[in-house]
């Protein structure tokens, strides 16, 4: 076996093994805890090509099963960055720690939002790698059919070269 052969098994079973999802039908509690202090995601992470990828390989699975595209809404393309940067630094463990927080976040700026989700995968993966992986998990794949009208990508490469992805699905 070639060694890109060998890499590229082993991406596949990152995407496999390093793959959850997280979905949430109701606003969150209307008193949440105070939000922790995050650094803004920097302009290029709310632009970046790997997200616009991402976003195009969700939205022409969607459009292919007859579903409305998801529009990127920044606030929750920073919410999901901040997650991503997290999960890739160590200081919160890979998953959804703090997703009804990045919630309640984007509902101070966004006003009322009555459905979330989150998917969240790591590994050395292409946008159209990470994308089949979720659709590839039954919990992912119903995120991404969601009833859902925007959504937030936001990625983060740690220096071993591991890139860490959230998406984030609302309907409000």
């Amino acid at each position: 076996m070639t060694i890109s052969l060998i890499s590229k098994h082993i991406a596949t079973a990152l995407v496999i093994t390093a793959i959850l999802s997280c979905s949430r039908n109701t606003p969150v509690a209307s008193t949440p805890a105070p939000p922790v202090k995050a650094a803004p995601a920097p302009k290029n992470a709310l632009t970046g090509k790997l997200n616009e990828d991402i976003l195009y390989y969700v939205n022409d699975y969607r459009r292919s099963r007859g579903l409305a595209p998801l529009q990127m809404l920044d606030a929750a393309s920073v919410q999901a960055y901040n997650h991503s940067k997290s999960m890739a630094t160590g200081s919160t463990s890979f998953g959804h720690n703090g997703f009804e927080q990045r919630v309640a976040n984007l509902m101070k700026t966004e006003g009322r939002i009555t459905a979330s989700a989150e998917n969240v995968a790591y590994g050395e993966l292409s946008a159209k790698e990470v994308v089949k992986g979720w659709l590839n998990s039954p919990g992912h794949k119903k995120n991404i059919e969601g009833n859902y009208a925007l959504t937030g990508i936001g990625t983060y490469k740690n220096r071993d070269g591991v890139i860490y992805f959230t998406q984030i699905f609302l309907r409000k």
